[in-house]
């Protein structure tokens, strides 16, 4: 993991923060005007139809939110037989999770009386205490999740209730359908105005006295298709949760067009079309995606689920995959950031991670990256985004991208990515399809230096073989190069190369220090050599996970040189030394996936 002189710099603040912050405070402003507005408007009284609920809950989420512990964003509060709305909020992402009601799933998962108690309990309390248009939770993308939710959901939450509640609950229904076809403009480019877009199509097509929203939700959606996934069915934020999450609303909203009789534009199908290769191919062999710029490997359930419900076939096809180059051999997948990073506002959750890679082994992660720390709180949201925190090179005390200074975007302050790299390219291997050599510039400014890795992968998926290479490749770069080099003589430019391990995989060096020996829990043993040129040990690290109270203990392998002259090239092996065993958990799983796998 990054020490904190290694995370990305931040460069003074500028005078285009205070404008952020206007903008955003006036966002803020209209979101309340709107849904104040919206609340004294026209009521829905029931359901014209009602979509198939297609959420999935966690049912252990399900009984902790049943015994009181509220676990949401990272965010651990006892809350025992208390409502969730009168719970101090520790943090704004665990507010904004509570007010978009996904942990209706979780209760819906339980499923019993209980479950169903505490359901309308904390529904009907949001109402009383937010549905006149007050208060949190009257954002776009977060309307948008609730309104989903209470429709998926509505069956538990009306049950056996009488009509005053039901009347409140529609109501409060209509209030957000006008409140969304007010302001989901406003909600950000990308997954929040599709979330946004998504429940004004399931409540204007749902909800009697509301179909006259359907139009302009159906034209905003096929615009948003059109304009916001790429030709090669990616995002601008280049996280492949996202794009999973992406997917999933498209899914949604065309099953809820074709429940009423209707059929999804052209640009909503083809946006399906588009993005399902593209997230097969950024799946491990163990069913998750790679974990980049913010995102987190998501339940192999849903991933299945969402993928089967395109309908679709596609493989991956081998080409970049939204800027991310794959291997597979055997039953080893590996995936590498080999495009530049996000730029601008949907670079605010973004890694300097270029030419980082993961590598998997049939069930069992072996090669990671850090992961996002925005869960654990703003200092390790910003070492998760550093270049040390990933599987790659980088200069000692320097990252491949710089974070900008802070702005107001949205509900809450980020950095964007700046002087990231200008130049980033990967070209495949044509004759074998299981070689990708790569390169960025993201040190020219500071040292000069490009980066060069190649990855090739066996057949067979048992031997992973690396170049790295620093050099320059221009006369400019060379001149600024010699220039350091001769300030730093005999010290040259440090370096590290680091392999950030699972916490399931147990290392230790081995061959009196040469090398290091990896064991799975599979029973699957790997050992990483190189050639010697530079110090091997191992450190502590850390894996950044999504759901846990504090980041997990884990390893990394890091090669330390310095760079005394104009270029330099490091090479490495990973080699499965041994097979895993016959354990019955790690036998066969649909988790086991080809290219042609779901």
């Amino acid at each position: 993991m990054a020490k904190s002189t290694s995370r990305p710099r931040t460069k003074p603040s500028s005078s285009s923060v205070p404008r952020g912050q206007k903008r955003a405070r006036l966002g803020q402003t209209l979101n309340a005007l709107a849904a104040r507005r919206a609340a004294r408007g026209a009521a829905a009284t029931g359901f014209t139809s009602q979509p198939e609920p297609r959420t999935i809950g966690s049912l252990a989420r399900g009984r902790q939110l049943i015994g009181g512990n509220f676990l949401l964003a990272g965010f651990l509060i006892e809350g025992r037989d208390r409502s969730p709305w009168d719970l101090a909020m520790p943090d704004p992402a665990f507010e904004e999770e509570l007010h978009g009601f996904g942990w209706l799933d979780d209760l819906a998962a339980v499923g019993d009386r209980t479950a169903r108690a505490r359901a309308q309990d904390w529904v009907f309390g949001w109402i009383d205490r937010y549905g006149r248009g007050t208060g949190a939770g009257w954002q776009p993308d977060l309307t948008g999740r609730r309104v989903i939710r209470w429709i998926n959901n509505a069956l538990m939450i009306l049950h056996a209730q009488d009509k005053p509640k039901a009347d409140a609950f529609f109501a409060a229904l209509g209030a957000q359908t006008t409140y969304l076809a007010k302001r989901w403009k406003a909600a950000p480019p990308g997954l929040p105005r599709f979330e946004a877009l998504t429940g004004l199509i399931y409540a204007s097509l749902s909800l009697t006295g509301m179909q006259g929203h359907s139009a302009q939700a159906l034209a905003g959606l096929a615009a948003e298709c059109a304009t916001q996934i790429d030709i090669e069915g990616g995002i601008a934020t280049r996280n492949p949760e996202e794009l999973l999450e992406v997917l999933t609303l498209l899914n949604w909203a065309k099953a809820a067009i074709e429940t009423t009789g209707g059929t999804p534009s052209a640009p909503h199908l083809s946006a399906i079309e588009r993005i399902t290769p593209t997230l097969r191919a950024l799946r491990h062999a163990d069913g998750g995606l790679a974990r980049f710029h913010g995102g987190e490997a998501g339940l192999p359930d849903r991933i299945d689920q969402t993928l089967v419900e395109t309908g679709l076939r596609q493989g991956p096809t081998g080409n970049l995959a939204m800027g991310f180059a794959r291997l597979h051999g055997g039953g080893t997948t590996l995936i590498m950031d080999a495009d530049k990073p996000p730029k601008g506002p949907a670079s605010s959750d973004a890694h300097a991670s270029t030419l980082a890679f993961e590598l998997t082994s049939r069930r069992r992660p072996i090669i990671v990256n850090c992961g996002s720390g925005a869960q654990f709180g703003r200092d390790w949201h910003r070492a998760g985004r550093a270049t040390p925190s990933h599987s790659t090179l980088a200069l000692v005390e320097y990252s491949s991208s710089r974070l900008g200074p802070e702005r107001s975007f949205g509900r809450s302050p980020h950095h964007w990515l700046e002087e990231t790299p200008e130049l980033v390219w990967a070209v495949r291997d044509e004759d074998s399809g299981q070689s990708w050599t790569a390169g960025h510039d993201g040190y020219s400014p500071t040292h000069g230096l490009t980066h060069l890795r190649r990855l090739s992968l066996s057949t067979d998926g048992k031997l992973l073989e690396g170049l790295d290479s620093l050099s320059s490749a221009t006369p400019q770069g060379q001149k600024r190069l010699l220039t350091i080099l001769e300030r730093e003589g005999l010290h040259g430019i440090p370096y590290q190369i680091r392999f950030h391990l699972h916490p399931d995989a147990d290392a230790t060096l081995d061959m009196g220090g040469h090398a290091v020996s990896v064991v799975l829990k599979s029973g699957e043993i790997w050992v990483f050599r190189h050639d010697e040129q530079l110090e091997l040990a191992l450190e502590p690290s850390v894996f950044l996970e999504k759901g846990r109270l504090r980041p997990r203990a884990t390893q990394q392998i890091v090669l330390s040189g310095r760079l005394l002259d104009e270029k330099c090239q490091i090479s490495w092996t990973f080699t499965k030394a041994q097979d895993r065993s016959a354990g019955i958990r790690d036998l066969q799983s649909g988790a086991d996936r080809d290219d042609s796998d779901t």
